[in-house]
């Protein structure tokens, strides 16, 4: 699992027991990413936890306002439906990747890594 979907599956159990998403993040990513500081503050893998945190979608965690991101959420919400009709997209983030943006011509930024560590790791509710 790359850094992002460790951090994001860390994050997740921490906001389960304390109850705040965004204060378990911000634990996780210092732990994760303890020598870069733009990778502790990178907004995109944030806000796609937050925001499937925001819709209760994490497990152990409850619906809120986390974040004020629109892209990343719909990203990660549309994501998090294509791996419900078809599981095999969790194997290939590019393929997941597409077929949430669709022909828009715009990079991943570890968005996918984010929701795909957090289903294969049980923790979207």
């Amino acid at each position: 699992m790359a850094k992002y979907g460790e951090c994001a599956v860390q994050a997740a159990k921490l906001a389960s027991n304390c109850g705040n998403p965004v204060f378990a993040w911000n634990q996780a990513a210092a732990s994760t990413f303890s020598e870069s500081r733009s990778a502790r503050e990178k907004g995109c893998p944030k806000s796609t936890f937050l925001g499937l945190c925001e819709n209760g979608l994490v497990a152990g965690v409850a619906a809120g306002k986390y974040t004020r991101s629109v892209d990343n959420k719909a990203y990660a919400m549309k994501a998090l439906t294509l791996l419900r009709l078809n599981n095999e997209l969790a194997d290939d983030p590019k393929l997941l990747w597409r077929n949430v943006i669709g022909n828009v011509q715009k990079v991943e930024n570890s968005q996918m890594e984010v929701v795909i560590a957090l289903w294969r790791s049980k923790q979207i509710a």
